[in-house]
């Protein structure tokens, strides 16, 4: 589980291909890595992995090839930055929204737009999980707890506004049109939208 408060914003350390895996590796430091142990779970750009090696502060995981088709995970290079969380302990303040690390796919970004204080970003969503989407509604990105600023369903489209705090703690910062952010939806909307759709599939079923 994870509240979707970013902790740290790290370079990839090394990145290694093979067919059908992708093993990478952060640098922890300070009380990202106080008693970080070997299968514990840590979300980065809000995918959940497994932490499968640690050495003198580097600290390793694996990607497998669904992973990878499903995040932005398959653009990691060395030195790119990504959004890190670790796993939340019980009774943790929850800031964000309750997250599992498990991403639905990834939205493109289409503008940004820089004002006083303020960036909003639009992405370009998929018409398969938008209807999960919402106005003023929960959406994490690249494992941050977002509110959706504006929706536009028919496109597919929706942006989000960002505060100076989430631009200096994240990498939203650096987003450009046409780079992925990796997307999970609240897991409740997602349950809310799927039983009415149930509800009233069956109700049109009795009436036919």
């Amino acid at each position: 589980m994870y509240t979707g408060i970013v902790q740290a914003m790290l370079p990839i350390t090394s990145v290694a291909s093979r067919p059908g895996l992708m093993t990478f590796s952060l640098t922890f430091t300070g009380p990202l890595a106080e008693g970080l142990e070997e299968g514990a779970s840590v979300a980065v750009n809000g995918v959940c992995f497994t932490v499968t090696h640690i050495e003198d502060g580097r600290v390793s995981f694996d990607a497998i090839a669904e992973t990878l088709a499903l995040s932005n995970i398959k653009y990691l290079k060395e030195g790119r930055q990504v959004n890190v969380e670790r796993s939340a302990k019980a009774g943790v303040e929850v800031g964000g929204h309750i997250l599992s690390g498990h991403v639905i796919g990834t939205a493109a970004v289409t503008a940004v737009e820089n004002t006083e204080n303020n960036r909003r970003i639009t992405f370009q969503g998929d018409p398969g999980w938008i209807k999960y989407v919402f106005n003023k509604g929960f959406l994490a990105l690249n494992g941050c707890s977002l509110t959706v600023a504006e929706l536009d369903r028919k496109q597919a489209r929706f942006s989000v506004n960002l505060i100076p705090e989430t631009l200096a703690r994240t990498n939203f910062a650096l987003l450009e049109p046409g780079d992925e952010v990796n997307v999970e939806i609240d897991q409740q909307t997602q349950v809310i939208v799927e039983t009415v759709e149930r509800v009233m599939q069956e109700r049109l079923h009795e009436t036919a």
